[in-house]
C-alpha cells in the first residue's frame, strides 16, 4: 500500500493541463497534489477554485489539496465543493487548529496540518489524534525545484513516535525535493505519502518515475 504516490500538479504542463492529468490517471500514482497559494503565506500564487473544479472533473484519483494561505477557514467549504478529498491546512496560519480541523472534517474531508521546515513536531502535541495526514515540507513553502532539507529525516523520526505513542492514525506525507535517490530513505524513515513534482513531470518518462517511486 505504502509508499502513496501523490504527483505535485504545480509541476505539470499548464498549457496541457488535461494531457497530464490524463496521464496521472493512467500511471501508478494514487492521489493528485495540488499546492493552493495566495500571494500572501506565499509569495507566489497558484490554483483558484474554478481550476481546482476542472480537476476534479477528469481526475480518476483523490484530491490531495494543501493550502498555502491565511484565514483557511474562510474557504474549507469552497474546496469541499470544488472536490478535494483531502484537504491540508498550514499550522503557522491557523490561529485555532483545532476548530480548522473539526470543519474540514465536518465538511466530509480527510483532515491534514502541514508544518514548515523550522516549525517542530511538538506543536502537534496536542491535534494529532484528530489528524489524519501531517505533512512536512522539506523545502521552504512557495516554490518548486528546491533542494531537499536533510533534517527532515529526524523530523519523520519524531512525527512517528509521536503518532506510535499517541496511538494516533495519522499518515506522514512529504513535499519538497523528493525523488529516486531520497525516496528509500524517506520511506524507511516512517514516510507514507512522497509527493513529488519536477522529478515526475520533468522526467522524459513521467509513468517509469512514479513507477520507480511506487517500488520503493
Amino acid at each position: 500500500m505504502y509508499p502513496i504516490i501523490a504527483p505535485s500538479l504545480l509541476s505539470a504542463n499548464f498549457l496541457d493541463l488535461k494531457k497530464d492529468i490524463i496521464m496521472l490517471n493512467k500511471s501508478t500514482a494514487d492521489w493528485f497534489h495540488i499546492d493552493v497559494m495566495d500571494g500572501v503565506f506565499v509569495p507566489n500564487i497558484s490554483f483558484g477554485f474554478s481550476i481546482i473544479k476542472q480537476i476534479a472533473l477528469l481526475a480518476e484519483k483523490p484530491l490531495d489539496v494543501h493550502l498555502m494561505i491565511v484565514d483557511p477557514d474562510r474557504y474549507i467549504e469552497n474546496f469541499k465543493n470544488a472536490g478535494a478529498h483531502w484537504l491540508s491546512v498550514q499550522y503557522e496560519a491557523c490561529t485555532h487548529l483545532h476548530r480548522t480541523v473539526g470543519r474540514i472534517k465536518s465538511n466530509d474531508m480527510k483532515a491534514g496540518v502541514v508544518l514548515n521546515p523550522h516549525t517542530p513536531v511538538t506543536v502537534l502535541e496536542d491535534v494529532i489524534s484528530d489528524l489524519d495526514l501531517v505533512l512536512l515540507m522539506s523545502v521552504n513553502p512557495g516554490f518548486g525545484g528546491q533542494s531537499f532539507i536533510e533534517n527532515t529525516y529526524n523530523k519523520i523520526a519524531n512525527l512517528k513516535e509521536l503518532i506510535e505513542r499517541k496511538n494516533a492514525q495519522a499518515l506522514i506525507q512529504i513535499d519538497g525535493g523528493v525523488n529516486a535517490s531520497n525516496a528509500s530513505k524517506l520511506v524507511n524513515a516512517g514516510a507514507q505519502v512522497l509527493v513529488a513534482g519536477n522529478y515526475v513531470f520533468g522526467a522524459p518518462d513521467p509513468h517509469k518515475a512514479i513507477q520507480k517511486l511506487k517500488d520503493i
